[in-house]
């Protein structure tokens, strides 16, 4: 039995590099587990490469080469005989801007479940359904499953892209700035899902707002040059924050 009280991820000394430029500098933070972490930074701090080494995205950049340790279940997700498909199915992420499929409500969720293997219609549709009651969607487009997921507002489609991870049971949840292009309204239904999801699984959010880290978020990291600052309970951090270039960061002295 797992002990709710061991993070959920442990970086420890991570560092990353592109081209030999240090982009990250000797993390070291943990994340709660079923707890909403927020990480904030001025652009350029490191905030979204961080969350692409959560789960090997950086992979895919030729010229990355981290260092350190990713602990995720006790293991390294950062070992050479990680299997990345299979990680990202435990750590699935959603992006700034929408990328459903060019195919139906439908499909875009069950895209997940099939990959993984054959699966009877009727189990299917079970699976969608949950997915998108998961993602506060399926009132929005039960009697429309069939018609395309391009159709769907910006926000509708953000909510789809949440489904369609939750479809292959993650532990982890990544968002990097998933509001930054949504209409307040949006933005007030996703972190209504977020506050909702952390009953399911862990999430980690990036966010250039400091208001919603402070709406949405159990624990702040603010990220400074690559550099972890602090990381705190949200409300510690806003309030009486242990380093005074956090403090300048968030009255916005500076950023």
């Amino acid at each position: 039995m797992t002990d709710e009280r061991t993070p959920h991820i442990h970086m420890v000394n991570l560092s990353l590099s592109f081209d030999g430029h240090r982009i990250l500098k000797n993390i070291d933070m943990e994340v709660a587990r079923n707890q909403v972490t927020a990480i904030i930074g001025p652009s350029g701090s490191g905030k979204s490469t961080l969350l692409r080494c959560l789960n090997r995205m950086v992979d895919l950049i030729p010229s990355a080469k981290i260092e350190g340790k990713i602990l995720f279940e006790g293991h390294d997700l950062l070992a050479k005989q990680q299997d990345v498909v299979a990680l990202r199915q435990q750590i699935g992420m959603v992006f700034q801007k929408p990328n459903p499929f060019p195919r139906s409500i439908y499909d875009n969720v069950a895209y997940g479940p099939r990959i993984r293997g054959s699966i009877r219609r009727k189990k299917l549709d079970g699976i969608v359904e949950e997915a998108l009651r998961g993602a506060a969607l399926w009132d929005e487009v039960k009697d429309r499953l069939s018609t395309s997921a391009m159709d769907l507002s910006g926000g509708q489609q953000q909510r789809l892209c949440i489904a369609r991870c939750l479809a292959v049971k993650p532990q982890v949840l990544l968002m990097d700035e998933p509001c930054s292009a949504l209409d307040p309204a949006s933005t007030a239904r996703i972190e209504d899902l977020v506050a909702h999801l952390r009953y399911e699984l862990t999430v980690v959010v990036v966010t250039h707002n400091l208001q919603q880290a402070g709406r949405a978020s159990d624990y702040t990291a603010f990220l400074l040059d690559g550099e972890l600052i602090e990381c705190s309970p949200t409300e510690v951090l806003f309030t009486n924050a242990s380093d005074q270039r956090t403090d300048d960061y968030i009255t916005g002295r500076f950023g």
